[in-house]
């Protein structure tokens, strides 16, 4: 009887070994699965319990049918009660949908159509007379909730406009605005030639810029954009080379300079005059757009900054040079629209840059130098913000005729704005003024009829820039006397100021210096007292032992000289030389005795110049001395020495 046990001990054994050693399944027969079968089994058994369910509902309503039976058999009720309580019965039959205890005698009357269908939908006891259903008044509540969105839908009350905070970006024009697609980091450019940078989530209620930059030094910033990423910003300014720097204000690339002596734009690799304005492709992230003097429109690539992609040369009905002032991207990037100086506004295909594919001669008074073009979200409609002090939208189908126009906006800036907000109803723009003549205005009008319907006082400045964040519903605007105002709602609007205005200002930590004073006091304690000296010996006793206080002075190097410093002089031969031989002007003798004194050793052995004239010259011949008194009869007149 042990031995089947101790075999299957055994066997058990080497099979948690083999399992463990991992050779378990060598030797055997993989499993196969019949996949066919296991899903209609599987079908076959939720049929099953479903019909199982069903029949113990039905056994549930049949007790409970049986039960209410019971029960009003022993009330015995009258007959007029028995027959309408036996309909009710038929009534809570045919309802089968119907959950819970049968309904009380006169539900019927509850509603005044009395139809069943409409009975089914209620749920409940019967209310008294003169209340309504929750159902209606529930309906009431969504009413009134649609009216309140209804209201919420005009444009109006949309506008973020009940707080506002004021960035300092300097004391001359804002004339550019930039916020990144996140809302995170907005960047000022002015006239003072500053590129400031603003974190909102950094900064606290004191409201600094945490980095300043001049990246084209003494040059007017005219616009700033970031690309559609957000990781690097486009830089216009007064010169004739755009930057593109990273989010920290570090440059990352500069268009090149093109030929100023070549005619034809088109050949030059760049522009060739001062910027007017620029912008990136909404959809590809390494593609830019600027304008220039030069009277050309060009795209630019961020890996390719030594030469141009395309040109855009926009002309005049006679087919000359017009200046650019203002250009934009449509919002799919198919288009480039620019704003001319003579009043034109022409639209180029981005493929096609020889013709343009919309053109309107008399967009705008010829020189008035539009400030701006912008398209709407839908890509339809064009506004135009001209120097002309007007206002216009156009639709680019039929692009004879603007659909319609505001007058009288004052405009003294090359860059004042317009754009659309982000529900694409509303038009917004600013206003300027002259100096101490009233408030620089924030204008909203209505898009399709150009209607004003509401404005904001913005200061007693112009108003420059403005810009609508589509993701933080929040307003931006640049003034002419260097403020930068960011309007808001805390409801409406999204992150941005609401950052930074809830945090209090950090208090300046004061450095704590401990400095020990010395009191003198003549009666003092011993322990404080200091010792006098009494006499100066022992201190120079003292300072003898101090190998600073005691330094003997270097003795002259002799020799030529070490560690730097020179021999003193005649200490080498050269100087020995100079010294004793060459300056040596202890001889006092007469120069012309010493010469002569080999006067009579040469004439008797001549040994330089008279061998030379032995054979054509052996007898010297000098000419003969006359008296100067004599020659002087002799000249005429004027060649006479004066004396």
């Amino acid at each position: 009887m042990d031995a089947p046990g101790n075999d299957a001990g055994s066997s058990g054994e080497d099979g948690d070994i083999s399992s463990v050693m991992g050779f378990s399944g060598f030797g055997k027969k993989a499993r196969t699965f019949d996949l066919d079968a296991m899903f209609e089994q599987t079908r076959r058994t939720a049929i099953e319990r479903s019909q199982r369910v069903l029949e113990d509902r039905q056994k549930q309503d049949v007790e409970e049918s049986s039960a209410s039976h019971t029960v009003t058999q022993k009330e015995k009720p009258s007959t007029s009660t028995a027959r309408k309580s036996d309909t009710d019965s038929d009534s809570s039959g045919s309802d089968s949908e119907l959950i819970g205890p049968p309904a009380p005698p006169g539900i019927g009357s509850r509603t005044s159509g009395g139809d069943d269908d409409d009975d089914e939908d209620l749920v409940g006891p019967p209310l008294p007379p003169g209340y309504k259903h929750s159902t209606t008044a529930d309906d009431d509540d969504d009413d009134d909730e649609d009216m309140d969105d209804d209201d919420d839908d005009t444009p109006v009350k949309r506008i973020p406009d009940t707080h506002e905070i004021t960035l300092q970006h300097g004391t001359k024009t804002v004339s550019a605005l930039a916020l990144d697609p996140s809302g995170a980091r907005l960047v000022t450019g002015g006239f003072d030639f500053d590129v400031k940078f603003w974190d909102f989530a950094g900064m606290d209620a004191a409201l600094h810029a945490f980095r300043s930059i001049q990246p084209c030094e003494c040059h007017q910033i005219r616009s700033l954009q970031y690309s559609m990423t957000g990781d690097v910003i486009l830089v216009v300014a007064g010169n004739s080379q755009a930057k593109v720097l990273d989010r920290d204000g570090f440059q990352v690339i500069e268009c090149i300079k093109g030929d100023q002596y070549i005619v034809d734009m088109t050949n030059t690799k760049g522009h060739t005059a001062m910027l007017n304005d620029g912008c990136w492709h909404p959809k590809i992230k390494e593609e830019f757009l600027t304008c220039s003097n030069d009277g050309t429109v060009r795209t630019w690539d961020v890996n390719s900054e030594k030469k141009h992609k395309s040109v855009f040369k926009p002309r005049t009905q006679q087919g000359k040079k017009v200046t650019p002032t203002c250009c934009t991207y449509s919002r799919d990037g198919k288009l480039i629209a620019a704003g001319c100086q003579d009043g034109t506004i022409q639209i180029w295909d981005r493929n096609l840059s020889v013709h343009t594919k919309f053109h309107c001669r008399q967009a705008h008074v010829p020189g008035s130098d539009p400030s701006c073009v912008t398209f709407s979200y839908d890509g339809v409609t064009l506004a135009s913000r001209g120097g002309d002090d007007t206002l216009k939208t156009w639709d680019i189908r039929n692009f004879r005729k603007p659909l319609g126009v505001v007058e009288g906006l004052t405009s003294f800036f090359p860059m004042t704005d317009c754009c659309f907000s982000p529900d694409d109803k509303l038009l917004v723009t600013g206003t300027s003024v002259k100096k101490d003549e009233g408030n620089g205005k924030l204008i909203f009008f209505e898009r399709e009829t150009l209607t004003k319907v509401y404005e904001i006082e913005v200061a007693n400045a112009s108003v420059v820039r403005c810009l609508w964040h589509p993701k933080l519903n929040q307003i931006m605007v640049g003034t002419g006397n260097g403020l930068a105002k960011v309007y808001y709602d805390p409801v409406k609007s999204q992150r941005g100021a609401k950052l930074c205005v809830v945090k209090s200002k950090l208090k300046a930590k004061n450095a704590e210096t401990l400095t020990q004073d010395y009191i003198i006091t003549p009666h003092a304690l011993p322990m404080f007292r200091e010792a006098r000296q009494r006499s100066t010996r022992k201190q120079l006793e003292k300072d003898r032992l101090d190998p600073v206080k005691s330094h003997k002075p270097e003795p002259p190097v002799s020799g030529p000289g070490r560690g730097g410093r020179v021999a003193a002089h005649g200490g080498t031969l050269s100087s020995f030389i100079v010294k004793n031989i060459a300056l040596d002007k202890s001889d006092d003798s007469n120069p012309r005795e010493a010469i002569l004194r080999h006067a009579k050793e040469a004439a008797e052995n001549p040994f330089w110049i008279a061998p030379a004239y032995k054979k054509t010259q052996p007898m010297p011949v000098f000419a003969e001395e006359e008296d100067e008194e004599e020659e002087d009869k002799d000249q005429p007149e004027w060649k006479k020495r004066k004396i």
